[in-house]
């Protein structure tokens, strides 16, 4: 279940051992603190969206496509992932800052951080309740079988799965230290896996006195971690350094370009250096704004023979430099000391860790990457809360209008002779009769809507990305050394945005189709059939986008003689395959789940009509019966007008709240999480009343 635990992350000591002293209030603001109010703040809406679920079922108000996407809104709340990542070349720290930042309560180093080459895999951190404790690690020959990662993830039988000792310190530090693990390969097995290249000598790793080659004895780690950030939907991503030739592709096509921030590590003492540019260059220097530098080591800029104000101005004015060199602000450039944070926060040292200003960084994560989550999940929650509303409001509508029908007739029947009774009878077969005529036309709408949402469908279907990747490939063969690859590429994403947008005109289509065909049916048939928001498929061209930009720059004349490795083209295909997948069939289920959602109402209404044509029957039968019955079938309609009246009130008052919850955010102590945020649009708070006024 979706953050069981809602104790305040820093103030859970998880691993300390029971010698240890209780652990400190946090000394100052920091980006846990920020990140679990957030978690709060989500499961706060989570609550409200499960009470709004089991009032519409307990209620009968809600019909399968509202359950379904009542559904699909918990699960996004809950399921909501915050990944971090890491990124420096060797010795620079990460592991170290990671220690400091998430897991000092620990009371030690969680993750190895020892001077030289730790980290020597990709690592991700992270959470599943429905999985124990344990660390997953992929060996470093599943390269040689051209499968991605992503579809080596759901394979267990791939991974070399180790369980944690998380009560014991240092039992799960020594687990852990396998990541830094490597092994020894001949020259032949480490070209085959990617490791060695004797066109570029210099990236190569090193060979021992039998000629052997250094290689890491695993391609990828998880981590499953019951830390309280990590229960709350942080995922926290250490890379190995990015510039070695044996990089995992996966790593800089996929993981970075998806995180929603990067934090880029340099050595203080050393300034941006040539490594560190080529990694910024080639897979960090867009979106800037998730991009957070940082000066690591500070502490060794200390001078015996210098004033603290003359160490102050060198560290400036390597801030300075590095931001000018990287091209970002200069606010954007953290010096820290990671050393000095994590043995402060250990030794609940407050002034140590001001002097280390690691307070900085966090301070900059959670005001300007958390709000950016929380706009994305208020308006997903927003949105979702006004369309569901919007179809109870119908549903309900609906059921009392034909209450009210039912009302009217049985008044005019007060005083009236059986003669009358038998008329209205009568009557009401022949409406019956009159109103299933209306299955021939719904037949015809549905072979049509049918027709068209399978056309629409066709240019998303899974098989397309894969059809036209085969093409892309087709055309880099063709030329020397695969120097036409960013071409064949960027022509590959031209062709995917033009599926999507048919699609997008496909759809436009059938909802200027049920439009119509929804108004006949309203006149002639008495329905009350309403068209819903259709779908934009822009936000899928804008992750198409989004993975143009992070390929292209992969593409270049550096990693063409890489491209020429067929076992590495294959990676890359399979992988590149598997991320266009995800994003056809988000656009597909998307435009699925809307045709559904939208014709699934008139099944709704035909039943409810159906069942309003007997029991219309059954009243004035009851009523022919004995004649004393009639003002009491009025005092029941009436008594269920003004049940479906309160059932509709507290509806509204439900999402009136959440759509508050959403809008207020979240809170940290006594104060709302509203850094760099706007304030609320005036006819976003005003969308229910003005709806109930609709309705």
């Amino acid at each position: 279940m979706f953050l069981a635990d809602q104790r305040p992350a820093l103030a859970l000591g998880w691993f300390a051992p029971p010698s240890s002293k209780p652990h400190r209030k946090p000394m100052t603001p920091s980006f846990a603190i920020s990140l679990d109010a957030l978690s709060g703040w989500r499961m706060t809406l989570g609550r409200r969206l499960d009470d709004v679920a089991r009032y519409l079922a307990d209620h009968d108000m809600a019909d399968a496509s509202a359950a379904a996407q009542l559904t699909a809104l918990r699960d996004r709340l809950g399921n909501e992932k915050l990944v971090v990542a890491f990124v420096a070349e060797f010795s620079r720290g990460k592991s170290e800052l990671i220690n400091a930042i998430f897991f000092a309560d620990t009371g030690r180093r969680v993750l190895p951080a020892t001077p030289g080459r730790t980290t020597m895999c990709p690592v991700e951190l992270a959470w599943d309740a429905d999985e124990s404790a344990a660390l997953m690690l992929l060996p470093i020959e599943t390269r040689l079988e051209g499968l991605s990662l992503a579809e080596l993830r759901g394979q267990r039988r791939a991974w070399t799965i180790r369980p944690l000792q998380i009560s014991d310190p240092e039992r799960l530090a020594e687990s852990l230290q396998q990541v830094t693990r490597t092994k020894f390969v001949t020259r032949d097995v480490a070209r085959e896996l990617g490791f060695w290249s004797d066109e570029a000598p210099d990236d190569n790793p090193p060979v021992d006195d039998d000629g052997r080659v250094e290689v890491p004895a695993w391609r990828h780690a998880l981590i499953n971690y019951p830390h309280p950030l990590l229960k709350q939907g942080l995922v926290v991503l250490d890379t190995p350094g990015l510039n070695a030739i044996g990089a995992e592709p996966e790593l800089t096509l996929s993981l970075l370009p998806s995180a929603h921030a990067t934090v880029f590590i340099l050595g203080a003492d050393a300034g941006v250096t040539k490594s560190d540019l080529g990694v910024w260059r080639d897979h960090l220097g867009t979106h800037a704004l998730s991009r957070f530098v940082v000066l690591n080591k500070i502490d060794a800029l200390a001078d015996p023979l210098a004033t603290a104000e003359q160490v102050d101005a060198q560290i400036t004015s390597q801030c300075v430099e590095t931001a000018r060199t990287l091209g970002v602000g200069v606010e954007r450039v953290f010096p820290l000391s990671a050393r000095q944070a994590l043995a402060a926060r250990i030794a609940g040292d407050d002034r140590g860790l001001l002097e280390s200003r690691l307070p900085a960084l966090e301070a900059a994560l959670g005001s300007q990457l958390l709000p950016q989550r929380r706009q994305v999940l208020e308006q997903v929650v927003s949105d979702g809360a006004q369309q569901l509303e919007t179809q109870v409001s119908r549903r309900l509508g609906d059921q009392r209008r034909q209450l009210a029908e039912q009302t009217f007739e049985l008044r005019g029947l007060r005083g009236k002779s059986g003669g009358k009774l038998r008329l209205m009878l009568e009557r009401i077969d022949a409406e019956t009769a009159e109103f299933e005529h209306c299955t021939v036309r719904l037949q015809a709408l549905r072979a049509v809507h049918s027709r068209m949402l399978k056309d629409a469908l066709v240019g998303l279907s899974s098989d397309r990305p894969r059809e036209e990747v085969a093409e892309m490939q087709a055309r880099m063969s063709a030329s020397l050394l695969n120097l036409g690859s960013k071409k064949a590429f960027i022509a590959l994403c031209t062709r995917l945005r033009k599926l999507l947008a048919d699609a997008q005109v496909r759809s436009n289509e059938i909802r200027d189709m049920l439009g119509a065909s929804f108004g006949k049916l309203n006149g002639e048939f008495g329905f009350s059939l309403a068209m819903s928001k259709a779908p934009e498929l822009a936000r899928f061209s804008a992750e198409l986008d989004e993975i143009e930009v992070g390929y292209t720059r992969y593409l270049g004349l550096t990693h063409a003689l890489r491209l020429s490795s067929p076992k590495f083209m294959e990676q890359f295909r399979r992988m590149l395959v598997s991320k266009l997948r995800v994003v056809f069939e988000s656009a597909s289920a998307e435009l699925e789940l809307w045709n559904k959602s939208t014709s699934s109402q008139v099944d709704s209404q035909l039943r409810e009509r159906r069942r309003n044509f007997k029991r219309r029957r059954e009243s004035l039968e009851r009523v022919q019966a004995a004649a004393g019955d009639l003002e009491i079938r009025i005092a029941e309609l009436e008594a269920h007008d003004e049940r479906l009246q309160g059932f509709l009130r507290r509806a509204r008052q439900m999402f009136d709240a959440l759509r508050e919850q959403a809008m207020a955010g979240p809170v940290a102590g006594n104060d709302l999480i509203s850094l760099q945020m706007p304030p609320p649009r005036p006819d976003a708070i005003d969308a229910s009343p003005r709806q109930r006024a609709r309705a």
